[in-house]
């Protein structure tokens, strides 16, 4: 397996020699006690990674997973670093850990875990220092225990706004924000439909395969489908579907939430999901896993096309294959930022004590990340680069030179 931090310095590397994105500003590991539903005392181990603030405060989720290790945190850390500055928005990379399987925890050891997490780190984070935010296995619920527990150990008595955004992803009526949970889908969304335009292809005639049925790839897969794309293949951890046609990406939903997958589904053919990376499609979103594209597969890739909705699918070495072949990537650095970027929306809005509702958060995301896309691609097309070099030198030049003022 490849290492997430290992890959993130190989992509560095191709656009030049910048020693203050290669080391994190900070790494704080802590060992913390939870009382278990049984009395047991048990400790766990997390993580906090604060890459680098040169733009403004760290900015990242928090995960809880029991493959959390360090070097993954800080990849997701650095690539935080790197999609903020793309998405022009003002904030540094970082990114939270603990190693859990929060599905063997009671919701009140879930509680009392997160709640000791935060006891653990509550004086590395604040609004204007490091702002966490949900991730893998964490939710708006979540985040609202750790608020409350910030809360009490800094000694805050009011329900200020400018504390509100101490934590993103909150739920509704804590301070989230509209539009929060399909952000991410969205603004993927957003950059395929730049990208069609870019290819001078219509909607209509763009067959798309989603690896991945989770938050963001179903929604990708339904708001996709809602602007006439042709979704024909999904997957989740369990197999894949695929027909020639489209598939109704509401039928599939109520079908796992009845079967518990989308395997099997009527009216389509069932593939594993690696073939559903190899089908004749004009366009694959791989929203799930890191390194699914690898030396070994990148040479059966058949897409003209590959929006990255994960966090590092596709490997350094498959990067120069895809590249070869003249396949588009678009690097997850842009074309997952729509969840930072209503992020960064929700913590403007508790700072000033503002609601936006659905319409403006949707249109200023669009207006955000369209313009990320542009920048990209006119750095790509002036440098002669691949839209991932093109992406990283953007964002460094931003960096930097925020660093140097």
């Amino acid at each position: 397996m490849n290492n997430p931090f290992e890959n993130y310095l190989i992509q560095l590397k191709k656009v030049g020699n910048f020693p203050q994105l290669e080391k994190p500003q900070k790494i704080v590991e802590v060992n913390f006690p939870v009382q278990m539903d049984n009395g047991e005392v048990k400790i766990f181990r997390g993580f906090r990674v604060q890459f680098n603030n040169a733009r403004g405060p760290y900015k990242g989720g928090i995960r809880f997973h029991p493959q959390v290790d360090l070097s993954e945190v800080k990849a997701l850390a650095a690539w935080m670093t790197i999609k903020c500055a793309v998405a022009d928005i003002p904030f540094g990379g970082g990114k939270g850990g603990v190693i859990v399987d929060p599905k063997k925890l009671s919701e009140g050891e879930l509680e009392r875990l997160s709640r000791a997490y935060v006891r653990a780190i509550y004086q590395d984070i604040g609004p204007d220092l490091d702002v966490p935010a949900p991730d893998v296995n964490t939710n708006p619920q979540i985040m609202s225990w750790m608020l409350a527990e910030y809360r009490k150990m800094s000694n805050v008595k009011t329900q200020n706004s400018k504390v509100l955004a101490t934590f993103t992803g909150k739920p509704l009526d804590g301070g989230g924000s509209e539009g929060r949970v399909e952000a991410t889908g969205q603004g993927g969304v957003f950059v395929i439909a730049s990208l069609a335009q870019k290819l001078k292809m219509e909607n209509s005639k763009l067959k798309i395969a989603v690896q991945g049925f989770g938050n963001v790839g179903y929604n990708f897969a339904k708001l996709a489908s809602e602007v006439g794309f042709k979704v024909i293949a999904v997957s989740d951890s369990k197999g894949a579907v695929a027909n020639k046609e489209n598939l109704d990406i509401e039928e599939i939903t109520a079908w796992k939430k009845e079967t518990g997958s989308v395997v099997g589904f009527p009216g389509t053919k069932n593939v594993t999901n690696e073939e559903l990376l190899e089908l004749p499609v004009d366009i694959l979103v791989p929203a799930a896993l890191e390194n699914v594209i690898n030396a070994e597969n990148a040479k059966d890739i058949k897409a003209k096309a590959i929006i990255e909705m994960a966090n590092g699918p596709i490997t350094p070495e498959a990067d120069e294959v895809l590249e070869k072949r003249g396949i588009i990537s678009v690097p997850d650095v842009l074309a997952n930022s729509g969840g930072v970027i209503v992020s960064y929306f929700e913590w403007r809005q508790n700072r000033k004590g503002e609601r936006w509702s659905k319409e403006v958060v949707f249109a200023k995301l669009q207006e955000k990340i369209t313009r990320a896309f542009e920048d990209v691609w006119k750095e790509a097309e002036q440098k002669k680069v691949s839209l991932r070099e093109a992406a990283y030198a953007l964002a460094i030049s931003r960096i930097t030179s925020a660093g140097a003022n």
